[in-house]
């Protein structure tokens, strides 16, 4: 009789610490401005070629919005949302004025446009962006 030898194939996955995607409003601004800091500001849209007719670099690499950025540093995607980045956004709309003006409405939605409006100025720059996002992470840290 002949002895039966199995093999056994273990996945171990990858340990993600706590720390690893942030966990306050201040902590989404500070991980949005290294992103923005890293990948640059986009203007337009979430990031270039959203839909991936010219490129292949991963979205969460490219250039992107200030919205985009929120969302990135909570989610792991630019697309993706939650409950966190959309307290960031609502937090960052307030900040912001486009033309003088605070966000007209309060949806979720109208609040990422305002932010979007504001990253969009003509000659708006990443390290502007990069600013505004650090400076909200301190104004929350002293609220909180």
């Amino acid at each position: 009789m002949g002895t039966s030898s199995q093999t056994h194939s273990v996945v171990i996955p990858l340990h993600e610490s706590p720390q690893a995607r942030p966990m306050s409003v201040p902590a989404v601004f500070r991980a949005a401005a290294r992103l923005l800091a890293a990948n640059g500001l986009y203007q337009g849209d979430f990031v270039p070629d959203a839909m991936d007719r010219e490129m292949c670099i991963p979205h969460f690499l490219r250039p992107m919005s200030i919205v985009a950025a929120l969302k990135c540093a909570t989610s792991g995607d630019p697309h993706l949302t939650t409950l966190l980045a959309d307290q960031a956004i609502s937090t960052l709309a307030l900040r912001l004025e486009v033309d003088g003006e605070g966000p007209l409405f309060g949806g979720i939605f109208d609040l990422e446009a305002h932010i979007d409006a504001w990253g969009d100025v003509e000659g708006r720059t990443t390290e502007s962006a990069v600013a505004v996002l650090e400076s909200a992470a301190d104004a929350s840290e002293v609220a909180a």
